[in-house]
């Protein structure tokens, strides 16, 4: 059986995490492999609705292995309010693995990462505060802190030490903040120990196992590829890799291994944050979207910035991804509009530009090329085969089909785990 990955074909937000428990029960594996606490996935069972932050969203089915991979940086803190949580409403989450080359989110971290964003000013990044992007720069770097670590107390101190000779100067002499000690670090990062052991595994070699047993893995990516540090809109991007290569290197399982890659694609789109975003509303539309999608981040809260579909990303997404199928999520939300516009392309100065441009000056300066398809009135939500939806949802669907550049396998008409139109099995 093959490795799957899934990842975000937008700015994130886009309902990986639905897409991720719709193939749960058939998966044997779930592995985030990218980013930390900064992104979160909303899933829906029943009339229970979880928030997840830094745990892979095949910790909610049973009979599957949730494992963090050694691309994820790790807040300890809050790996075990998420746990906790978990189990105080009746979860089973013992199964959960935990690579040891996984990096740590340290006390040092959290404070540059904010203290930095309040200096930037206007040219600020937009992160979360939640110390991802400095702990990343600290593995380039290599003056990380990984799990390992945490076992021999000696090696935890020694990492610490040089970790923190520079850190404390800048934080002293350019943020006129406090430093901060060795030791209350260290002691802070031990007292999560014992309880992170059983957890911890070779999962790069447990992974590739499976695989040889002839289970399914599938690769769970956090954030999305336009926040790729690589092939996003940078430097408006995350600090990790979040499009299909990133699957690779964030759990160990080779190229050779995965068959598939799915991508979630909202039917219009959003984002969180600074940066470039050709579509964006600033209208009654774009505020309706907000409300009808209750567009506001699961991490942070923050309001999303909304816009029209944009085909120039999707088509973009397929690429760099090497994506086979598309799961087209929310199209519930577009019930009611007479016309929905669609991005086909951009007018960048006077040249269209068919394909994502490649100067971040041009995306900047992008008009988007719109085309119009006729709305629809009827509730989709009870729809479960294409010929559930009304002719002017099948036609928006088919279009935006053509415009992106791969097939799309699934529909999502409302939050629930079931309400899906499944088009082609994604397995």
């Amino acid at each position: 059986m093959p490795a799957v990955v899934i990842v975000g074909a937008q700015w994130g937000d886009e309902g990986k995490g639905k897409a991720t428990d719709l193939l749960g029960s058939r998966v044997d594996h779930v592995v985030k492999f990218n980013g930390g606490n900064n992104a979160g996935h909303t899933v829906v069972i029943g009339d229970q609705k979880y928030a997840l932050h830094l745990l892979p969203s095949g910790i909610l089915t049973p009979g599957c292995t949730p494992v963090i991979g050694n691309g994820v940086v790790v807040d300890l803190a809050v790996l075990f309010e998420e746990l906790d949580a978990l189990t105080a409403r009746g979860l089973d989450v013992s199964a959960l693995k935990i690579s040891a080359n996984a990096h740590v989110i340290a006390d040092y971290n959290r404070i540059l990462d904010k203290v930095t964003e309040r200096f930037l000013g206007s040219r600020r990044i937009g992160t979360t505060g939640r110390g991802i992007g400095p702990t990343y720069a600290d593995k380039m770097n290599r003056v990380g802190i990984r799990i390992q670590d945490l076992f021999d107390e000696k090696i935890l101190a020694q990492k610490v030490e040089g970790a923190l000779e520079l850190k404390n100067q800048i934080l002293t002499k350019i943020y006129n903040r406090r430093a901060v000690t060795v030791e209350a670090t260290v002691e802070e990062l031990l007292s999560y120990a014992d309880r992170l052991a059983p957890m911890v595994a070779d999962t790069g070699l447990l992974l590739n196992q499976a695989l040889d047993r002839g289970e399914t893995v599938l690769l769970e990516a956090g954030q999305a590829t336009l926040l790729d540090v690589d092939h996003g809109t940078y430097p408006f991007v995350t600090s990790s890799s979040a499009t299909s290569g990133g699957a690779c290197t964030g759990s160990g399982i080779p190229p050779t291994r995965i068959d598939r890659v799915i991508s979630i694609v909202k039917a219009y789109t959003t984002r969180v944050g600074e940066g470039p975003f050709p579509t964006e509303l600033h209208d009654d539309f774009g505020e309706n979207l907000r409300k009808v999608g209750m567009e506001y981040g699961t991490t942070t809260g923050r309001p999303r910035r909304c816009g029209w579909y944009d085909s120039v990303i999707a088509r973009y997404a397929a690429r760099v991804n090497g994506v086979t199928d598309f799961v087209l999520t929310k199209l519930d939300v577009l019930t009611g509009l007479e016309k929905v516009p669609v991005c086909v392309a951009y007018d960048v100065d006077g040249v269209r530009h068919d394909e994502m441009p490649v100067n971040q000056t041009d995306i900047h300066h992008a008009v988007p090329i719109y085309e119009e398809l006729p709305g629809w009135w009827e509730d989709i939500s009870g729809a479960r085969s294409l010929d559930d939806l009304p002719p002017n949802a099948q036609k928006y669907v088919a279009a935006v089909e053509e415009l992106s550049g791969a097939r799309i396998s699934a529909i999502g008409v409302g939050p629930e785990r079931d309400e899906t139109v499944v088009v082609h099995d994604l397995l």
